[in-house]
C-alpha cells in the first residue's frame, strides 16, 4: 500500500503513514477548520491498511503540541481502528510524545491508555529548549 503523506500546515499536523514499514506518525498541531474532512481520508486509508495486517507489529508516533475538541473525536476514531487491529492479532506500539510541562496532552494520552489498554502505550516526555 502506498505511503500516505500530508504536509503540516499552521492548523493541521503532518501525517506520515508509511504502510510498507508499518510506521505511522502524526506530528504538529491539529485544529483544522473541518476536522472530519481533514481526517476522513486518513482514517479510511488507515482502516484499509489495517484490514490487510495479520500478526504485524505497527509502530505509531503521535506528537501533537495542541489539538482541538473536533480533532479529539477524530483521534479517537484512529485509536479505535488501531484497537481493532490488536483485537485481530496485531501488535500496536503507541509512542505518545508531549512536552514535559504539558499536563493536558499527557492526561489525554493517559486517557487513551485507559480506554484502549490492548494498545502498548509508551509515554514519551520531551524537554523544551
Amino acid at each position: 500500500m502506498e505511503t500516505l503523506y500530508i504536509a503540516a500546515t499552521p492548523s493541521s499536523p503532518e501525517v506520515n503513514f508509511d504502510f510498507g514499514q508499518h510506521q505511522l506518525s502524526i506530528r504538529g498541531e491539529s485544529y483544522p477548520e473541518n476536522a472530519a474532512a481533514f481526517y476522513g481520508d486518513i482514517i479510511k486509508r488507515l482502516r484499509e491498511y489495517l484490514a490487510n495486517c495479520t500478526k504485524t507489529r505497527i509502530n505509531v508516533d503521535i506528537s501533537l503540541a495542541y489539538f482541538n475538541s473536533s480533532s479529539t473525536k477524530m483521534l479517537f476514531n484512529i485509536f479505535e481502528a488501531l484497537n481493532s487491529a490488536v483485537d485481530a492479532g496485531n501488535e500496536v506500539i503507541l509512542n505518545w510524545y508531549h512536552y514535559e510541562e504539558d499536563d493536558t496532552i499527557l492526561e489525554f494520552g493517559q486517557e487513551l491508555h485507559v480506554d484502549f489498554p490492548e494498545i502498548s502505550f509508551f509515554d514519551r516526555p520531551v524537554k523544551t529548549a
